[in-house]
This record gives structure tokens, C-alpha cells and sequence, in this order.
């Protein structure tokens, strides 16, 4: 099944965030399909099911959908600080997908990012509610997109052009080994991987990498062997598929 570009999300409703999300949550059902395997559809959950919208019948991929009219490629808001914390150590945070529309309810853009992505490092805690807040106290967060590498946001539909299914397919295998790796590291290979992004280049040396090193500092403020840590997860996306060892020192990136 191919995603309708530009499809209408339903013209017959008024603005709001509850309804918007019926309504993108009812274009979803209809035209989504399952980027982890050749599922051509997505079964929607249970009324209240939390944290999960759609579930894939033939290889039960969960899917979350956060619907905006307008939204940062920065940070997008979420749910509740600590149970998002407990669901990425637990390896629980379903893959998401992330749905722009416009004022006349036409899908503008829609991202996919697998659940691998997700480690504490992209999550932003916000500060409390105040106290005349209906829930005082209450402590949510943000997905910091910007600091999730370009591997893990699969364009489906970009500024009202759709993807080929077949590709969104071939990017979801190529980066699904790291879900092999345990969540309790994870977030180190994926903030490497980042880094070897950040340096827009095909192929790259160990030194200029090290030029990163206070952004790596800055996520992991705790460890004192940044250094050692890089080259570590070199090693390991390396055996991932994601970059090649040229020569001592040297690396080519893939895909």
C-alpha cells in the first residue's frame, strides 16, 4: 500500500488537538503500513492502550503517533519524565511516528523513529506544573529530535511527497541490528553514531572525530574515558553494518 501524500485528514471537523488526533489517528489505520516487515496495514489499539496506537498483525512492531500543525524538528513534547526514563531502560518506548498537518488538514510530513533510537540522552526533563495546575507537580519532558542521528528519522511523506514503501523499508533494516544492542549502552553508540553524522563525511579519521569530544562530554558528563568510550562504539557500529574500518584510523560511513 502506498501512503496518500497530501491526503485529507477530514475537512468536515473544527481545530483541536483532541480531535486532530482522531483524526490523524483515523487516517493512520487507513493508510499506514509496517516499515519492520511487508505488513501493508497497521491495526489500531484499544481505546486508553498507553503509550501505543498501532500494532503491526504480522510482526507485532507498536507504533506511537504524536500529530502537530505545527512542530520543531528541535524537540518535540511528551508524556511523564520518569515513565518515559523506565520504559527506555526496560526497552519498552514503541517506535514513533511523528505527523505534521496543515491548516486544511493535509499530511505535511510524517517521520519514523524506531524504538532503538530512544535512550536517556535525547530526553529533556521540563520543569513541574505549578501548583494551580490540575496536576501540580507533575514532571514532563521532551524528545530532543536534533540529537538523534539522521539514521533514526525515516522520512515517510516529506513537504506532501510520499516515499516509496520499499525504501522506508530498506532504511528501518538497514538500522534495526542496534536493537540487538542492550538498552543500558545503547545510548552511547547512538550519540557516537551522531557524532559521525555531525561530520557530514563519507569517510572520516579518528582525529577528527575526537574534534567532538566536548559534545560527547557534554551528554556523558559522568565519564572520565570519553575517548576510549569512541572508539569503543566505533568498534561497534562497525559490527552493525553502519561504518567501514578503511585503515587504522580511518572509517567510511555506510548507507
Amino acid at each position: 500500500m502506498n501512503l496518500q501524500c497530501r491526503a485529507e485528514l477530514g475537512l468536515t471537523y473544527k481545530a483541536g488537538s483532541q480531535i486532530a488526533r482522531v483524526i490523524s489517528e483515523d487516517w493512520c489505520s487507513r493508510e499506514l503500513y509496517c516499515a519492520a516487515c511487508a505488513s501493508d496495514r497497521l491495526l489500531s489499539s484499544r481505546v486508553n492502550t498507553p503509550a501505543i496506537d498501532f500494532t503491526c498483525p504480522e510482526c507485532d512492531q507498536c507504533f506511537q503517533l504524536k500529530s502537530f500543525k505545527t512542530w520543531s524538528q528541535r524537540k518535540i513534547p511528551d508524556a511523564g519524565y520518569e515513565s518515559m526514563l523506565r520504559a527506555i531502560r526496560s526497552d519498552r518506548v514503541p517506535n514513533l511516528l511523528i505527523l505534521q498537518y496543515s491548516a486544511d488538514w493535509l499530511v505535511k510530513n510524517l517521520l519514523l523513529v524506531p524504538t532503538s533510537f530512544f535512550s536517556e540522552t535525547i530526553i529533556e526533563k521540563r520543569p513541574p506544573l505549578s501548583s494551580k495546575a490540575q496536576r501540580a507537580g507533575w514532571v514532563g519532558c521532551n524528545i530532543l529530535l536534533d540529537r538523534i542521528p539522521p539514521d533514526g528519522k525515516i522520512p515517510l511523506v516529506t513537504n506532501g511527497s510520499t516515499v516509496a514503501a520499499q525504501k522506508v523499508r530498506e532504511e528501518f533494516s538497514r538500522i534495526r541490528k542496534l536493537a540487538e544492542v542492550p538498552p543500558a549502552v545503547r545510548g552511547w553508540t547512538l550519540d557516537v553514531l551522531a557524532a559521525v553524522r555531525k561530520l557530514a563525511k563519507a569517510r572520516f579519521s579518528l582525529q577528527e572525530l575526537y574534534e567532538l569530544e566536548p559534545y560527547l562530554r557534554n551528554l556523558h558528563p559522568h565519564n572520565r574515558n570519553v575517548r576510549p568510550k569512541m572508539r569503543q562504539q566505533l568498534q561497534v557500529l562497525r559490527n552493525l553494518g553502519l561504518i567501514e574500518f578503511r585503515s587504522p584510523g580511518n572509517y567510511a560511513v555506510r548507507g
